[in-house]
């Protein structure tokens, strides 16, 4: 039996609940730490989890996964931040049920522009798709090749999803060949990324991470390099600095 509550009901309760709480001075200072690249409705982020919580609990148990895709579809392309942060946390309830599908339906949110700041892409993909990842370790090597796509969402995507897998031995490889193959983007929202991937593998292995770096040296951006340091001791962070600085 279809559940009674659409994917469309869920997405007008969402806007009307956001819009409720909608604070026009927090979402001015919002828009200026992201320097104009989103528009908010200056929700807070406990409030945003208690609505998407909340949403969820009036359909769990009747949704499928395919409702919540649906729901996506629908948030996705609001402007607002805190709209696809709805979206993106009832989502996260299904990742036990994600299915191969999910991998090109991320892509396409992605390439299309529906997840169109870091902020979101961080949150969405350092769940949603670290969980698709462990599940399905075949897809390490197609996201791997994200790298390569001309949007940067994407770019950052196959970066970020690896977040959460950096202290899991299995994944270093990969990460590692990933992060190297990220060096030449001129991007800072990519070359952030990369060092905030690097400095999570380096938790696991923090050898393994400095043999890296000294091994690829100059060729890494130093914004990346700083953020992949920045949990050595002072010193040895000064010495990396140095070593692999350009000539």
């Amino acid at each position: 039996m279809p559940c009674e509550i659409s994917p469309n009901d869920v997405a007008r309760e969402a806007r009307r609940a956001l819009a409720a709480k909608a604070d026009p001075a927090r979402a001015r200072g919002a828009e200026r730490y992201f320097k104009g690249t989103i528009k908010s409705y200056g929700v807070r982020s406990p409030d945003v989890r208690a609505m998407a919580a909340g949403l969820y609990g009036r359909v769990k148990g009747d949704w499928t996964y395919a409702d919540a895709v649906a729901l996506c579809d629908i948030l996705f392309a609001d402007a607002e931040l805190e709209a696809k942060g709805v979206g993106v946390l009832i989502l996260s309830r299904f990742k036990g049920s994600y299915p191969p599908a999910f991998f090109a339906k991320v892509k396409a949110w992605l390439a299309a522009d529906r997840l169109d700041n870091w902020a979101s892409v961080d949150v969405f993909c350092g769940d949603a798709m670290a969980a698709f990842l462990e599940r399905y370790p075949a897809y390490v090597a197609r996201i791997k090749t994200w790298i390569r796509h001309p949007n940067r969402w994407v770019k950052r995507a196959s970066l970020v999803s690896f977040v959460k897998l950096a202290r899991k031995p299995e994944f270093l490889a990969a990460i590692y060949d990933l992060s190297a193959s990220a060096f030449p983007i001129d991007d800072d929202l990519i070359r952030k990324a990369n060092g905030w991937l690097l400095r999570e593998a380096g938790k696991a292995d923090a050898r393994r991470l400095e043999a890296f770096l000294l091994k690829h040296g100059p060729a890494i951006p130093r914004t990346t390099l700083r953020y992949a340091i920045e949990r050595f001791p002072a010193a040895r962070r000064k010495a990396l600095l140095r070593r692999t600085k350009p000539e």
